[in-house]
């Protein structure tokens, strides 16, 4: 089975949408490649393509934002897959404080898809080891479009405001903070799903969160995914944090530092 059949089998089992859902949505990936517009009009009309579910996203990212504009330090995102969220948080940091030349974005990931599954992980087809792997190649293309963005918007002239790190988390966040030990982290992500990786970033940033730091994780309460709950419960004490479901997104769970 090549990549693409394989990342299609976890997106059959990640989605909650109908047999007629998924053939609109496949027809809506038609209609963009035949659209009659030219190709920077599509780009500049892409809410025609965009669904509610993906838009959705975009809020929030948002809402999340708004709550930590005020809170220094970096905004760091564990699983950055294609790196759409790295781009959202670069557009929304020229949204919100266009002129805050210190708001760091880091992005970890193997780039090579998952790792093994531990005891506490459950097996699951959408876990299975290299499943959502870009290729170690696709970094430098991600690299050059971040910079594009950045240079797209206000402070563009001003580098070195992204970083991507690159391996197996379990090494490569505990490394980042001994070599960035004056880091402070506003803003994480969680999107790793095994429990492992994800405890290994918990511990990592933990000493460098501050009170009001936002965590926001993407499996915490799917069954299919028990590893993500696990870590933040052995890593987080109740009365360390407030934890809430995303209004518009209640799949995912916001984590406040109190």
């Amino acid at each position: 089975m090549n990549r693409n059949s394989e990342q299609e089998q976890s997106f059959q089992i990640e989605t909650t949408a109908s047999m007629e859902q998924l053939r609109h949505r496949s027809r809506l990936v038609e209609m963009f490649e035949k659209s009659p517009l030219p190709m920077d009009e599509r780009l500049f009309n892409i809410g025609m393509y965009t669904r509610s579910s993906i838009l959705v996203k975009f809020l929030l990212m948002s809402d999340v934002y708004k709550r930590i504009k005020n809170i220094p330090g970096q905004l760091i995102e564990f699983g950055t897959w294609w790196g759409h969220n790295l781009i959202l948080l670069e557009n929304l940091r020229a949204i919100h404080e266009p002129f805050n030349k210190q708001r760091v974005i880091v992005g970890f990931d193997t780039f090579d898809g998952y790792t093994s599954l531990s005891a506490k992980d459950k097996e699951c087809h959408v876990w299975s080891e290299k499943s959502y792997n870009t290729g170690v190649d696709y970094v430098s293309y991600l690299r050059e479009l971040i910079e594009v963005h950045e240079g797209s918007n206000v402070l563009g002239h001003v580098k070195g405001r992204h970083r991507l790190v690159v391996g197996n988390v379990e090494q490569t966040a505990p490394q980042y903070f001994v070599e960035h030990p004056e880091s402070i982290v506003a803003f994480a992500y969680f999107d790793m799903a095994l429990y492992a990786p994800t405890k290994a970033a918990l511990q990592a940033i933990k000493p460098h969160l501050v009170s009001g730091s936002v965590l926001l994780l993407d499996e915490l309460t799917w069954p299919e995914s028990p590893g993500e709950a696990i870590a933040f419960k052995e890593v987080f004490a109740r009365d360390e944090v407030c934890i809430e479901k995303c209004e518009l997104y209640p799949s995912k769970a916001i984590v406040t530092v109190r």
